[in-house]
């Protein structure tokens, strides 16, 4: 089969080799092998190939991609409810570097999710991690109420984007944090009630402006960095700081005394460890949404196969409004 993989620390260019004859995976217990026809392109691949990315295996060469969209080929020891040919979204098996840039994958099947029929593949693809981590930040973790104001960091990125809509499904009054006018247009058009260009405005300062100094009741941050920082100084009484990543380069850091005199919390976030019931249950909703037209991942572009490196060059240049899709069966994509 066809895969891309890595074979050493570096630029994308440098370390990503396309392989012609690549082995196949086997299916293992709680795994299935899915022939890819879409695979999600985020900032996480990109950073593997770096080997700053927490999740990065540790055995090279490897392939990465964390969400795809395909068809069921076979399934490992106790797996159960799938069909061959079944078509299904999910996380693969990336931290074993059995990712989806490459023709055939594992999927965990505690997070292998039907499809629905008017979804395209280019949206499948690009739509597990983003909108489920939103789910967890803004449901299940930071609790967001309908009234509530929403502070979005890096909203223009591919998970930013699923919390700003995620925000406004729930009711929230949402304002989003980007780099650039035309950053700035994109969160608009997800349906920010806010934009803030940190370019050219101090972040704290226009959040507390818009909320006539009551600050935000929850902020959804996979920036991390001195955007973390910035959100400590205009969280509201009793608001949540949800931690989602670090595309800064760093995470926030936290100083107890500040957190504990303004009274506010900061909540990790992350998309696993939650068991399949809550992960259906969330999808069942997140559905919901979508097909009321309420969520819509915003793929920016679908990327010819051969084209992975430059792809991920452009999402460490921060060049990329939402979600990149990689084309890895592009005859065989549902439009």
């Amino acid at each position: 089969m066809r895969a891309w993989q890595t074979i050493g620390a570096g630029a994308p260019h440098d370390v990503l080799r396309l392989e012609g004859d690549a082995v196949a995976p086997e299916s293992s217990a709680g795994m299935l092998r899915v022939a890819v026809v879409a695979a999600g392109i985020g900032l996480p691949d990109a950073l593997m190939c770096r080997g700053s990315y927490a999740l990065t295996p540790a055995k090279r060469p490897f392939t990465q991609g964390q969400e795809v969209v395909g068809r069921v080929v076979d399934w490992g020891e106790g797996v159960l409810g799938f069909e061959a040919g079944e078509r299904v979204m999910g996380v693969t098996g990336f931290v074993g570097g059995d990712g989806g840039f490459a023709e055939e994958c594992l999927v965990y099947a505690d997070f292998c999710l039907p499809v629905p029929d008017a979804m395209s593949d280019a949206e499948a693809a690009c739509f597990t991690i983003p909108f489920h981590t939103a789910y967890i930040a803004l449901v299940a973790r930071g609790r967001l109420e309908a009234g509530e104001t929403l502070l979005v960091l890096g909203a223009a990125g591919g998970t930013g984007q699923a919390a700003v809509q995620l925000g406004k499904a729930l009711g929230a009054r949402v304002i989003a944090v980007a780099g650039g006018p035309e950053k700035g247009a994109f969160c608009a058009e997800l349906g920010a009630d806010v934009v803030i260009d940190h370019c050219a405005q101090s972040i704290d300062e226009a959040v507390l402006a818009a909320t006539f100094g009551a600050g935000a009741d929850a902020v959804y941050d996979p920036v991390g960095g001195e955007a973390f920082a910035a959100a400590t100084r205009c969280v509201a009484h009793e608001g949540r700081i949800l931690a989602v990543g670090f595309a800064s380069g760093a995470f926030g850091t936290t100083n107890t005394e500040h957190l504990v005199y303004n009274n506010y919390s900061v909540m990790g976030v992350i998309p696993s460890r939650y068991d399949r019931a809550f992960k259906e249950r969330a999808h069942l909703e997140l559905m919901r949404w979508y097909e009321g037209g309420q969520l819509r991942p915003r793929v920016a572009e679908v990327v010819p196969f051969e084209a992975l490196p430059g792809a991920l060059e452009r999402l460490l240049d921060r060049g990329v409004l939402g979600k990149l899709c990689l084309a890895v069966a592009p005859d065989a994509m549902r439009a």
